[in-house]
């Protein structure tokens, strides 16, 4: 054979090679998952990774025609990690959406390159109100604090609870939920004698809660970040506080399903308010907490789960809407207005603010078949943040 018709076969065969390549690149629709696998926020990268090995096994891995490649990456909780590695992978992994997000500051480092690329940026977690705002991008399925704390707000004084003491972490998840609780309560003739911030690194409870002693409030309004919450247990009962009178009345991740059980007796009676709990009663939780369990080795899901699982689950529908597009205009118009039956309730994605609406649920803390869980008996429906 001549060199030159080797050299023609060779192009052609190249230019097929890269024609296949291009058709099977075309035919993947990337996912950049970016979670806190490792650092403070660490299991909230737990719960996350365990929603999308469940998911996965139950939904297979094609949407919209096309297969749907999860790409997971470890943040360490720092926000310029996540910012690198969302800039890998648009550029480098092609991702073509980017999700995760397991605090504020995660969530809001990546806003711009989601807002100047054009990606659609789904989060899982973050729950400060004002992020949805950096990025017209951006869609969220877990909640917002304001979301809650307004609605423990309302709820308490119609209780008989009236005068408070808040503690909350001293970031912007914790200014929201201090501001809407006092805002909320206030309106409603209660009053909170102080407002205390705890340190988000190294948590020490320990002085604050005295000042709580100090005070004498009827109860304590405590937000903490996912994880936290069996850590103020812990102090909550060691101060003798949990035989002073003084209620808990907190955001739901004060008592996390998933580390309830290792709280015992001392979180029996503790009132939350938050949008899901293991126990919640429909077929579509009991489906998924089978699901989740099982493939997890029997680990218990709790809110994150949930949030991540929803936003799969938002995903796979837009992609089904779009025929496969994953171009952030086409894909965040399709996802505008979403309903899904999740295992919390019936959720919507807001047509105006891209923020998610469902219902938050009063719950306590009960014993049931020998295990404790969050128990609901109070639902407000389909609650929008007040903040917008």
């Amino acid at each position: 054979m001549s060199v030159r018709k080797l050299l023609i076969g060779t192009l052609a065969v190249g230019a097929l090679l890269a024609g296949t390549a291009l058709s099977a690149a075309q035919e993947t629709v990337k996912v950049g998952v970016i979670v806190p696998l490792t650092g403070a926020f660490q299991s909230n990268g737990r719960q996350i990774s365990a929603a999308i090995k469940a998911f996965v096994d139950a939904r297979g891995d094609t949407a919209g025609g096309k297969k749907v490649e999860l790409i997971v990456k470890d943040d360490a909780s720092v926000a310029d990690n996540a910012l690198r590695i969302a800039q890998e992978l648009v550029t480098r992994d092609k991702a073509e959406i980017l999700a995760g997000f397991g605090n504020t500051p995660t969530a809001l480092s990546v806003a711009q390159l989601s807002k100047r690329a054009k990606v659609p940026q789904v989060v899982m977690v973050a729950a400060t109100s004002s992020i949805i705002g950096a990025s017209p991008y951006m869609i969220r399925t877990s909640q917002t604090i304001p979301q809650i704390a307004s609605v423990i707000g309302e709820w308490a004084p119609a209780n008989g609870v009236k005068k408070f003491v808040s503690i909350v972490t001293d970031y912007g998840p914790g200014a929201d939920a201090e501001e809407w609780f006092a805002k909320t309560i206030e309106a409603k003739g209660g009053e909170v004698l102080e407002k205390l911030r705890v340190p988000l690194a190294n948590p020490d409870f320990a002085p604050f809660l005295q000042r709580v002693v100090d005070e004498k409030p009827e109860a304590l309004f405590v937000f903490v970040p996912t994880g936290a919450g069996a850590a103020f247990m812990k102090q909550f009962v060691e101060r003798g506080l949990d035989k002073s009178g003084i209620k808990v009345i907190a955001m739901s991740d004060v008592t996390d399903d998933d580390l309830l059980n290792n709280m015992g007796d001392p979180a029996l009676g503790v009132v939350t308010g938050g949008p899901y709990s293991v126990h919640h009663d429909s077929a579509e939780n009991k489906a998924f907490v089978e699901q989740f369990k099982k493939v997890n080795g029997g680990m218990r899901p709790n809110v994150v789960a949930v949030g991540a699982w929803d936003a799969l689950d938002l995903i796979y529908k837009t992609l089904d809407k779009t025929g496969g597009d994953a171009g952030g205009d086409a894909f965040v118009e399709a996802a505008k207005g979403l309903e899904i039956e999740s295992p919390r309730g019936p959720i919507r994605i807001d047509p105006d603010t891209r923020d998610i609406v469902q219902n938050i649920y009063m719950r306590k803390v009960e014993r049931v078949d020998g295990e404790l869980y969050n128990v609901e008996f109070e639902t407000y429906e389909a609650v929008k943040d007040p903040a917008h």
